[in-house]
């Protein structure tokens, strides 16, 4: 069910902003010469899946923040075929920087993997900013270096749509879950998010696996886990890609309407499914203003390179039927 990416966007997403437009300085007017001409830095965005839709509702929110602020910076937006194609993205690092970039903001497919690349680039004199998947903690102190952190709790997150799916099921019922992936801090603070609400509700968990964010995987293992599993009520997924291949596999296996899904993200496809009664819940973490949020904190850096910003925590909301309505 992978959703097809906007001509206009997928455009927008190979070429960029223009690249060598300048801001002319107002000369003063006792006659005197003008200073020359400031170059707008220049700030890659660099995301995981471009099939998600939560990475295009980002791109498009970055797009629209740059056209706003088109006289404080230039924007090239970039992305990855799926999201286990980490080799594209550690290369799309290295592009950025041999292309002269100022600044990189990322979500990066892998928390661990991109770190060694994120620190040449950091060497090399460019401005990095992390968003939504956060990098290891420890593998950024073994690389010796320090990257901001813009992004929600996503454990908070996915506890809020946990808490609010306990309270329309039983104590003693069961309930799956189909984790992102494994080597993802996001991925892994959801799942932990789920576990934390299930535990204090009282509900069991009798299956807990990876589908890698992808809907297709997630339809297979979700079709697998209702066939082994027939007493479950629910589908915890830890995003919506994932929670429209669940929703597929529940309707396959004739259960609408007795087992229900929660997912997190809140793209379009799974609002409507909200409206619909086939997704009970989703979490929105502001994917349109995700990008923005890490853009103005690169901007800071580059005005102040002696800043050390601290992590910025972005809002993460519970998305339902009744808050839709609103």
């Amino acid at each position: 069910m992978k959703r097809s990416f906007p001509l206009a966007l997928a455009i927008a997403l190979l070429v960029g902003c223009s690249s060598s437009s300048t801001t002319p300085n107002v000369g003063s007017s006792s006659g005197a010469e003008t200073e020359p001409e400031r170059e707008r830095p220049r700030i890659a965005l660099i995301m995981k899946s471009l099939a998600n839709e939560f990475f295009s509702t980002m791109a498009a929110g970055a797009m629209a923040h740059q056209s706003e602020h088109a006289d404080e910076y230039e924007l090239l937006v970039n992305g990855i075929k799926d999201e286990s194609d980490l080799g594209r993205q550690v290369a799309l690092v290295d592009e950025m920087v041999a292309a002269g970039v100022d600044a990189i903001v990322i979500a990066p497919a892998d928390s661990k993997a991109l770190v060694p690349a994120l620190r040449k680039a950091r060497k090399a004199g460019v401005v990095v900013v992390n968003i939504d998947n956060r990098l290891d903690a420890d593998v950024l102190q073994q690389e010796g270096v320090s990257i901001p952190f813009v992004g929600p709790d996503n454990k908070a997150g996915a506890k809020k749509v946990g808490d609010f799916l306990a309270n329309k099921l039983a104590a003693a019922d069961k309930v799956a879950v189909l984790e992102g992936k494994t080597t993802a801090f996001n991925g892994v603070q959801r799942r932990l998010g789920f576990e934390q609400a299930m535990k204090e509700a009282g509900i069991e968990i009798v299956s807990s696996q990876s589908a890698d964010w992808e809907t297709s995987k997630a339809n297979t293992i979700a079709a697998s886990i209702l066939s082994e599993h027939p007493e479950i009520k629910a589908i915890l997924a830890a995003n919506d890609s994932m929670a429209l291949g669940a929703v597929a596999a529940v309707k396959s296996a004739g259960k609408a309407g007795e087992v229900v899904v929660v997912g997190f993200d809140n793209i379009k496809a799974v609002q409507a499914l909200i409206r619909e009664g086939k997704v009970l819940a989703t979490a929105d973490q502001h994917g349109d203003q995700l990008a923005a949020f890490g853009i103005e904190t690169a901007l800071k850096v580059l005005e102040n390179p002696e800043a050390n910003p601290e992590h910025v925590e972005t809002p993460v909301d519970l998305v339902t039927a009744e808050t839709l309505a609103n």
